[in-house]
């Protein structure tokens, strides 16, 4: 492997690309480009799925927050841990 780049991370990542073309462009999420969250969390075949679906329902079943609140405290949650993405 040449020095002048390294590895995106010890895990072998999915390629952006890949995951790009899989995601539906009207994905609320489809910001136009693959966060780096997502493709670590895409890495475990095993997780990958759960997650998915756990966030879904975080983020979009039916409740008493809206969508707007539940981002809000999603982003307030990331600042708090120091979380980088």
């Amino acid at each position: 492997m040449s020095s002048d780049k390294l590895p995106d991370a010890w895990v072998e990542l999915p390629r952006a690309e890949d995951m790009a073309a899989a995601m539906s462009p009207d994905h609320p999420y489809n910001l136009g480009y693959v966060p780096a969250m997502g493709r670590l969390i895409s890495a475990h075949p095993g997780i990958a799925p759960a997650f998915g679906f756990l966030f879904g329902q975080i983020m979009f079943a039916p409740g008493s927050l809206s969508r707007v609140e539940r981002e809000m405290i999603a982003a307030v949650a990331a600042v708090a841990q120091d979380c980088h993405y």
